[in-house]
């Protein structure tokens, strides 16, 4: 059984209180520092952690320290908190991993850098703030480590300890690697969320109705909009080259799209989206689902309970749910359920759902 660590939590933002709750759940000790006073004692009261004056007193004496700061000042306090801890791993949840490490390595002293490891938990939402951090955002996702050149391996097997202990799983990668994929799964999804949001507001400024026509797709694809400016302008220029790249790639393939519709080639459209619809169902589902997934769409009254009655019909039938999304109707008073099953047990769902008086519809 791996011992307590004593942890020390550099930034109480949404994901530094996440991680101190995380840690607090798992038996180890949480001290913490942000330099907004106000939003270190909302993260104390939300998560039990002790506050602390100052980054040194902060770290001093913890086993390991977590930045969770804005990725301009990442690399300065990891450096601070390394010759501040002598004993503890250092690391950081930036979203950019090349950009970061190389500013530790250039602050800091280098004797320091063999306990230092980068570090990006994917996880986290729009929202931001202590008041919305959850033990819950660490569990069952990815958390990537990214080390330097000096990083020694025991720096790296401690954290991947910590990281399988609070319940999400260690991923080691390449900084270079890591910044080129997650310019296209995360950084690229912000961007076009921002775009389109932006281009519905702007264009359509004079159409007082747009909102009221704007469906579930809508929805879904601008959510991310809501997103901390500040955060993503920080994260968007430490991975310029990337998303950029991305960007690019974006373009071209809608470029592609519309030359297919202007030139009035049904098959082809047909071909891309048949194409966009299998990639997105194996997404969905998780490796040991052979049979691959059903999307079933449940309209529902908006009244208490009625999330409740879906899910405990289909766990009264043994049909597990891979996935769920619930679609607010823009006129209020219903909406729809989203379920994703293993494609061979979509027939039971369909069936026990019926007898309840639903009116499920099976799209795949």
């Amino acid at each position: 059984m791996t011992s307590a660590e004593r942890v020390a939590v550099v930034g109480t933002g949404l994901i530094g209180t996440s991680i101190a709750l995380a840690a607090i759940r798992a038996g180890d000790a949480v001290r913490a520092f942000d330099v907004d006073r106000a939003t270190l004692e909302r993260a104390a009261e939300r998560s039990g952690l002790t506050p602390t004056d100052g980054l040194e007193e902060c770290v001093r004496g913890a086993t390991l320290v977590f930045i969770c700061t804005p990725i301009p000042s990442l690399g300065a306090l990891a450096a601070a908190a390394l010759a501040a801890a002598h004993e503890a791993v250092v690391t950081d949840v930036g979203s950019v991993k090349a950009h970061v490490l190389a500013e530790v390595e250039a602050v800091a002293n280098p004797e320091h850098l063999a306990r230092f490891v980068g570090g990006h938990p994917m996880g986290g939402s729009e929202r931001s703030g202590p008041d919305r951090a959850s033990p819950a955002v660490v569990d069952g996702i990815v958390w990537v480590l990214s080390a330097t050149p000096r990083t020694e391996e025991d720096a790296i097997a401690r954290m991947e300890a910590w990281v399988a202990r609070v319940g999400a799983s260690p991923v080691r990668m390449d900084a270079d690697r890591h910044d080129r994929l997650v310019a296209m799964v995360s950084h690229l999804p912000q961007v076009a969320s921002t775009a389109l949001m932006g281009l519905a507001a702007t264009e359509e400024a004079g159409e007082p109705e747009i909102l009221l026509l704007a469906a579930g797709g809508f929805r879904d694809l601008t959510r991310l909009a809501a997103s901390s400016p500040h955060l993503w302008s920080d994260i968007l220029l430490a991975n310029r080259e990337a998303i950029a790249r991305a960007i690019d790639l974006y373009v071209s393939r809608l470029a592609r799209i519309r030359e297919m519709v202007l030139a009035d080639r049904p098959d082809e459209v047909e071909a891309a989206f048949a194409a966009a619809k299998q990639a997105r169902l194996a997404l969905t589902a998780k490796p040991q689902v052979k049979s691959g997934v059903a999307v079933i769409l449940v309209p529902v009254p908006d009244r208490p309970g009625v999330l409740a009655d879906v899910t405990v019909t289909l766990g009264e039938a043994a049909v597990n749910i891979e996935d769920l999304q619930i679609v607010h109707s823009p006129e209020g008073g219903r909406g729809t359920v989203h379920l994703t099953v293993a494609a061979d047990a979509a027939d039971e769902a369909e069936r026990v759902l019926r007898e309840r008086w639903f009116d499920p519809l099976r799209l795949a």
